[in-house]
């Protein structure tokens, strides 16, 4: 792990306001590396590596979903759940505008604009989750139950 200070972004800000205990994960970022770099890095299971995802549904209306760093989302089945037709993959440019993070570094706290969370129900299963702090190689570490007190996700089983 990097000894590189870690940064003050407005999910660290989110976090400290709430009163939420987490630890810093500076890492080496490497472009297009996702999960399985960052659990590598951290010397953690990918499972426990929480990505968070941009998607939207057929009527461009934006959501965050949070899957296992070794998982994939179903879209057909999120759609399912949340009684739409589609749910897709937001481009990085338009995920990069609803968040306010740049995508690699896309934290489901502190948000440019508030968007529905769903996250997968097994997530709350893990004693200890690792999320973007919101910065390109920078975790948090933190009880999932408190980012599930935050965020007040949907919980849902859409993991492939």
């Amino acid at each position: 792990m990097a000894k590189d200070k870690a940064p003050v972004t407005p999910a660290i800000r989110q976090l400290r306001a709430a009163g939420i205990t987490f630890t810093d994960h500076v890492y080496a970022y490497e472009e297009k590396g996702g999960t399985a770099v960052s659990a590598r890095e951290l010397d953690v299971d990918e499972h426990c590596v929480v990505k968070t995802l941009i998607m939207e549904d057929e009527a461009k209306r934006p959501l965050i979903v949070l899957m296992h760093g070794d998982r994939q989302v179903s879209t057909k089945e999120l759609a399912r759940v949340m009684g739409v037709k589609s749910v897709s993959p937001c481009s990085p440019d338009t995920a990069n505008r609803h968040s306010g993070y740049q995508v690699g570094g896309t934290s489901p706290f502190g948000t440019r604009h508030a968007m529905p969370v769903y996250m997968e129900e097994t997530i709350l299963g893990l004693p200890r989750i690792y999320i973007n702090g919101g910065k390109r190689g920078y975790l948090v570490g933190l009880d999932p139950r408190e980012a599930c007190r935050l965020l007040d996700p949907v919980l849902v089983r859409v993991a492939i």
